[in-house]
């Protein structure tokens, strides 16, 4: 029952608003020794945990880098870039990024894009920058807009990566069910499903533009 002392310290130390991160190490370190281990086991047990799941916690590395950027001026640096073309338009950008993200994620790359990483520093304020001057409510449009592009490119992008998980999911299922399937069968049956997916919302996104003109006249 010692062992349980981690979860009090987890409990008290975030009552306290301590430092998550010396709290987590503060609880292993209790339990551990609590454990009858030594302090060198219970250091050598947070490295093989993190070693193994090193491919989860990189992703994760990338959100101080950043938050650096913003606060040194990613966001207003990309809105100025895009002020300066004139045929730029909310539309085209999201257009052309669904396509990147699309290409990227059918190659296996779904970890160079995302919500966290692109849309918000880059991508968000790029399409706004775009479509200035913008009202409030056409701007959380704009955002919303540029959330889904990357969500709809994401998703039908990479069922044509041979690796993916969902791919050898769905042959790992039906071999058990003594259906044998090759990967690369789903994979080429997934690319009509993004082209479909690539017209019809590139569609949506170039009515998008038209959507923001009134709202933007009224502002001039």
């Amino acid at each position: 029952m010692l062992t349980l002392l981690g979860v009090a310290v987890i409990v008290l130390g975030f009552a306290l608003r301590f430092n998550p991160l010396l709290v987590v190490i503060a609880a292993g370190l209790t339990s551990g020794l609590a454990a009858g281990l030594t302090p060198v086991e219970v250091l050598a047990a947070f490295g093989k945990a993190f070693n193994t799941n090193r491919y989860v916690s990189v992703a994760w590395l990338v959100l101080p880098a950043i938050g650096v950027l913003e606060r040194a001026g990613l966001r207003e640096q990309a809105r100025r870039t895009i002020q300066g073309l004139r045929a730029a338009t909310a539309g085209r950008i999201l257009l052309a990024y669904l396509a990147l993200r699309q290409i990227a994620a059918a190659l296996g790359l779904t970890q160079v894009a995302g919500q966290a990483q692109t849309v918000r520093p880059l991508l968000a304020p790029m399409a706004e920058a775009a479509a200035e001057p913008l009202s409030e409510d056409d701007r959380q449009r704009v955002r919303a807009m540029s959330a889904a592009t990357d969500n709809v490119g994401l998703f039908f992008g990479e069922d044509i990566f041979l690796a993916i998980g969902s791919i050898l999911l769905i042959v790992g299922f039906l071999d058990q069910s003594g259906i044998t399937v090759e990967p690369l069968a789903l994979s080429v049956w997934a690319i009509p499903s993004a082209i479909a997916a690539f017209l019809v919302h590139g569609a949506r996104l170039l009515l998008f533009d038209r959507t923001l003109k009134p709202a933007t006249e009224d502002v001039a």
